[in-house]
This record gives structure tokens, sequence and C-alpha cells, in this order.
């Protein structure tokens, strides 16, 4: 058969290589200068491509589309995925949180193991499909002939990487229906002119909680404030679990093991040894430097206040404010700087076995274009290389 793959990144290379192994004709097209332009950039250049995590701790890391997903990760895993390269000639190591990366440390290779799993793929780069249909049996891509359509483009995050959400407009001509697309995995923007002050600040074991109209959504662990907002795992995580909320504020939690009761203990002990010294000094044991005037400025304590003049009240304002330190949400930072986006062809209209169109024979999606997303640690790559491989599996 003649295959048409439009998209020359992690999903669409996969797919030519599973469908090129079954002695099919394949021509994968591209608007970019090279393939897997994204995939340079995955895991700041090291690329983590999948997740060595059972089963069901993979699908905990699925945002969106988990049940679709079952049978096509039953059938290519994370497993399996480590051999596809390791076949290719690429080596691959296991680090924290059961993340996969090339020996190398070079995304690089990945898309040079790929590239090898393609022989005798035709690859026309640097052009940008205009126009595809069906007429007939046949599609055509910008005048050429196929038997069979990959529509493998991507989201829209990154659209220097040629992931400009063009797919989307191509399904849409074959009568599928879009789900709204929104930034997934990206930083989140807050009010206050504070902020920028504190750019470049990491806190690590801290709990933050985005409260929303549709319910909360809370993590723990490290995060970073920005120019404008906040960034980091936590709050990653926390945007792709709140993309379609309305979200109020941050409430952010200094120190999440202890309990209110058990700080105040811990203030006063720390109080009772300090008691002619500077508050602000004092809270330097429990904040970074850089947070401690702002912290007493909200809390309206004088940082240059004796510790022996701070009242009762005010010392459990302080507890309150360690626990429950609240930042005013205003929004997540556009798609174009989200590492995945949320959203794309609806789900209800694809076979999840094979990829395959329900409404066009001969049509199939695979990766990113899909309604599905995932957190971050190799979960997405994973997704887009077990959908084009499920895409393969239909040839």
């Amino acid at each position: 058969m003649r295959v048409a793959i439009i998209g020359a990144g992690a999903s669409g290379l996969m797919a030519a290589a599973a469908i090129v192994s079954k002695g099919h004709d394949v021509t994968v097209f591209d608007g970019n200068e090279k393939c897997g332009k994204k995939i340079y950039i995955t895991g700041k250049g090291r690329c983590n491509f999948t997740n060595l995590s059972d089963r069901q701790t993979f699908l905990e890391n699925v945002v969106r589309g988990g049940k679709f997903l079952q049978s096509a990760l039953s059938r290519f895993s994370p497993q399996d995925a480590i051999d596809f390269f390791e076949r290719w000639g690429m080596k691959s190591k296991v680090e924290r949180g059961n993340r996969v990366f090339p020996v190398s440390d070079k995304a690089s290779d990945v898309t040079a193991a790929l590239l090898r799993a393609c022989d005798g793929v035709k690859f026309k780069l640097s052009h940008k499909v205009k126009n595809a249909y069906k007429s007939g049996e046949e599609f055509f891509v910008d005048g050429e002939a196929f038997d069979r359509l990959v529509i493998a483009t991507g989201g829209k995050s990154y659209s220097a990487t040629g992931s400009d959400g063009s797919g989307y407009a191509l399904a849409k001509k074959f009568g599928h229906a879009i789900v709204d697309c929104v930034p997934a995995l990206v930083p989140i923007e807050v009010e206050g002119a504070y902020i920028s002050s504190l750019q470049g600040l990491s806190l690590k074991n801290v709990r933050l909680t985005a409260v929303c109209d549709e319910g909360n959504e809370s993590e723990f662990g490290e995060m970073l404030f920005t120019d404008k907002g906040v960034s980091g795992p936590i709050v990653l995580t926390l945007s792709s679990k709140i993309n379609r909320k309305t979200c109020r504020c941050l409430e952010l939690d200094f120190k999440p093991a202890l309990s209110e009761e058990k700080l105040d203990g811990r203030l006063l002990r720390e109080f009772d040894a300090a008691k002619n010294k500077q508050i602000k000094t004092v809270m330097l044991s429990l904040l970074p430097s850089r947070f401690v005037a702002l912290f007493l400025n909200m809390a309206e304590i004088s940082e240059d206040r004796r510790v022996q003049s701070i009242t009762a009240a005010e010392r459990k304002r302080l507890v309150k404010l360690l626990k429950c330190f609240t930042i005013k949400f205003k929004k997540l930072y556009p798609i174009e700087n989200a590492v995945v986006t949320s959203g794309g062809v609806e789900l209800s209209q694809v076979n999840p076995k094979t990829m395959q169109s329900k409404l066009v024979s001969g049509l199939y999606f695979a990766g990113e274009i899909l309604d599905v997303d995932a957190l971050t640690g190799g979960f997405n790559l994973q997704i887009a290389f077990a959908t084009a491989q499920a895409v393969g599996s239909d040839f």
C-alpha cells in the first residue's frame, strides 16, 4: 500500500517505522527541514523517552484519555519502547522516578534510532502540507495519491518546532470534532507586584494547592518563582489538572509535614531561644532569606521587631501564613510555553485498538493530535510511540 504520514515527529517517525517494516510504501511529509525537531528539545535535550513504571502507575500519570490508551499501551509497553530503541542501536538508562533516557544523554540519539528504523521511508521535508482529502478509495496529499493517511502533526505547543495546530484543521476537514486545546504542563501566572522580586527562587518540600470552583488540586514537591508567576515540577503538574477549571488562587504550605499545632510549638521554642533577636533573623530558619521580608510584610509584622515583643496573636498569624500563604491566580502561561497540548481529536471518533478514524476508512491519528495528555516523566512520548505502533498494527 501507499501510505502518507503527515508529521515527522515522535509519533510520525514511529508510525513510519512500524508500517515500512510490513513492506509498504511510506512517504512522510513535514514542514521542518529535519525530522524530530521537537524531540531535540525534550528533557532539556536529554529526551526522557518513556517511563518504566507498572501499568497502574503509568495510567495514574495520564491526565486525559487513560481508558482510551489502555489497549495501545498493553501492546506497546515502556519495556517494548526500550527494546525497540536497543534494537535500533540506542542503549538506555533508568533514572529517578523510572524515567528512561538514552545512555548518551543526547536527544539526537532517539531521532537517529527512529530514522534507522525508517529505512526505506521517503521523506518530503520543508513541505508544509496545504491540502489533504479523500476521493473514492484514495487519499490525496497536495495532489499525490495514497491508499491510507496517518495524521501525526502534534499539538499546538512549541509551534517553532512545527506543531502549530495545523493538523486539527486537517482532522476537521475529514469531519472530526476537536476538543478545545488548552496548555498542559505549563507555568502559572499570578497577581502581585512582589512576584518579580522572587524570580529564580526555588522552594523544596512544599505543598501547593490550586483552589478551584470545580474542586481543589494539590501537589507536594519542588516549585520555582518566575518573573511573573510560578513554575517547577509541582506547578506543571497542577497546570495539567486545572487547565479546564476556574481557579481562584494558589495556597502555599511551607511546612506540610507539620500541623499548625506542631509548627506553633516549634516557633515557641525558637522564640524562647532568641528572645532578643529580630524576628527577621528567627524566620530565616523557616524561610529562604529572599522570602522573609515579604512574608513578614504580609503578616503585618515589622521585620525589625524583637522576638520578645511578638504577641501570641501575631505568632498565630505567622503559623497560619506558613501553612497557607495565598497567591492570587491570574492564568496559565500561553500554549506556546506548554510542554504538551491538552485537547485534540475527539477520542470517541477513533478506534482505540488501531487509531483508525471511525468516520473515514483508511485515516489514522497518532500522538499529541489526539485528545490525550499525561504528566512529565516520559509518559507523553510513550503515548506517542504506543499510538503510532497501534496504527502500524493495522497494516
